[in-house]
């Protein structure tokens, strides 16, 4: 059953993928407001991401209105759809998204952020993109643990990511995210988290056939600042932990 079931579902995901993204391509061109249109077919993409993967998302607290920057753990790229269907914003994600297969491309094109972790010198550009896209009253999403976990704890955050907020003294929304499966199946972390050396393709197959799965999302209920960059990511950190229920 699983795998009929993955085997249905990740042409349809394909197919729809596609074809959202060159219908966006096209009326690109026409549409006067192009961020809002981009918005739409960002939050349409995710719709349907949910939809054909079975995935229900369930938001404890208020997420933030734009603009805001927010900061929450980071388990797998399912954070992405998950997290832009309970918050009207744009990513900060690492730069070999760009050429994931299918999705690749839309989540390029949909204004976010895309950062080369290995090079230090590319993320005083990635923080001024922030803040153009701020100034712009877009929300915009960070990952600072750097890397996606299995979900048993909130690894360090990097506080180089932070030096653009700390330096502008930038309040910092914060969340949480978690996953649950069904209790007869595999466990989140085997099928949701993307931690290990499995193929992005591999683990989205393993991720379609499940039968469903659960987001859960927690806000913060307030902001962090800080001009210390250090005791921002320290601080964010906690908060971050003080809201997230470990996935064993």
């Amino acid at each position: 059953m699983n795998l009929i079931r993955a085997s249905i579902r990740f042409p349809v995901f394909v197919i729809s993928t596609l074809i959202l993204y060159y219908t966006w391509r096209i009326t690109a061109l026409v549409v006067p407001n192009k961020v809002l249109w981009r918005q739409v077919t960002f939050h349409n993409w995710s719709r349907i991401f949910a939809f054909i993967a079975r995935m229900e998302i369930e938001v404890i607290g208020t997420a933030p209105k734009p603009p805001f920057f927010l900061v929450s753990n980071h388990l797998s790229y399912v954070d992405i759809p998950a997290l832009r269907l309970a918050a009207n914003g744009i990513f900060v994600a690492k730069s070999d998204i760009k050429d994931w297969f299918v999705a690749g491309p839309i989540i390029r094109n949909m204004g976010n952020i895309f950062i080369d972790r290995t090079n230090r010198r590319d993320i005083p550009r990635a923080g001024a993109e922030v803040i153009k896209k701020l100034n712009e009253k877009e929300g915009v999403i960070l990952f600072p643990e750097g890397t996606s976990t299995k979900g048993e704890d909130v690894l360090p955050f990097n506080s180089s990511f932070l030096e653009f907020a700390a330096k502008s003294d930038l309040p910092v929304s914060y969340a949480s995210i978690r996953y649950a499966t069904p209790v007869d199946g595999p466990t989140p972390s085997e099928r949701v988290c993307w931690w290990d050396d499995t193929g992005f393709l591999m683990h989205l197959w393993r991720l379609l056939s499940l039968k469903s799965f659960t987001a859960i999302i927690t806000f913060g209920e307030d902001q962090v600042s800080d001009k210390n960059r250090k005791e921002l990511a320290n601080e964010l950190r906690e908060k971050v932990k003080e809201i997230f229920i470990p996935m064993l």
